[in-house]
């Protein structure tokens, strides 16, 4: 018996990686965060699985399901939205199971922060603009923020931030961010990313608030940074025709020996 951990995506059904359908697939209990998990990813379930919506669950019931299904030798599918590596409780689930000396896996899955992105068409990662991009959230009732993660902090180096959980904080993001940005930087919110009902704004720091007027709540990405909005940028070095690589060496006197690998 094996608890798979699996990244069910932004929200997007087909956005579900292959190895994580086929998890489900094969798994007779499948666990999944049903405030966020689209209904369409539980076809991918086997007939007469056990299929438990965990949003109303406490984490003491949700280990009574998984030590039920490990006590009958039934795999599970824990399903979490988007990816699992920031913000899915995964981490207190994982150390209950490493204790009871229960098998797990971890299947990966797109990030919302990627999700938006491509509703954007955009890159978080501009040669010369921003070469960093920052994922972080505002403090929130179920976590605190560590007194160094500021966004003021944050703000400093100048990358490009994704800013999630927070729309519902969007004045303090706005004030926090406004002296290191500019009141005219670019930024994007973005609203259920992927889904059918996706929305984008976008607008500036000094006029995002307006822009949204409070009509996007939860589920919702705030993107900020000059990246958003640039269009004279400097080309990557990577593809340009004097750039000597492993796969495109210029001569004989290349590093990679003149000849490609």
């Amino acid at each position: 018996m094996t608890v798979h951990f699996i990244g069910a995506g932004p929200g997007a059904p087909d956005l579900l990686t292959l190895r994580g359908r086929d998890l489900i697939a094969g798994s007779p209990v499948c666990l999944y965060a049903g405030s966020l998990i689209p209904v369409a990813v539980l076809d991918h379930c086997p007939p007469g699985a056990r299929i438990v919506n965990t949003a109303p669950l406490e984490l003491d019931q949700i280990m009574a399901e998984i030590a039920a299904a490990h006590a009958a030798g039934h795999d599970v599918a824990r399903l979490h939205s988007g990816d699992l590596s920031v913000w899915s409780a995964m981490g207190e689930q994982l150390r209950r199971l490493r204790a009871l000396d229960i098998p797990f896996t971890i299947t990966p899955g797109v990030p919302a922060f990627a999700a938006a992105a491509a509703a954007l068409e955009a890159e978080l990662t501009l040669p010369a603009l921003a070469q960093s991009l920052v994922l972080t959230r505002t403090p929130g009732r179920a976590s605190t923020m560590p007194p160094a993660e500021s966004l003021a902090n944050f703000a400093v180096t100048g990358a490009t931030l994704a800013i999630h959980l927070s729309v519902h904080n969007l004045a303090q993001v706005v004030a926090d961010l406004t002296p290191a940005y500019g009141a005219d930087c670019p930024v994007a919110v973005v609203w259920r990313a992927s889904w059918p009902d996706q929305r984008i704004v976008r607008a500036t720091l000094d006029t995002i608030e307006q822009a949204i007027a409070g009509s996007m709540e939860r589920t919702a990405l705030i993107l900020v940074g000059r990246v958003l909005a640039a269009q004279d940028f400097a080309e990557s070095s990577l593809y340009a025709p004097g750039y000597d690589r492993r796969f495109r060496p210029q001569d004989a006197t290349s590093r990679f020996g003149g000849a490609a690998e």
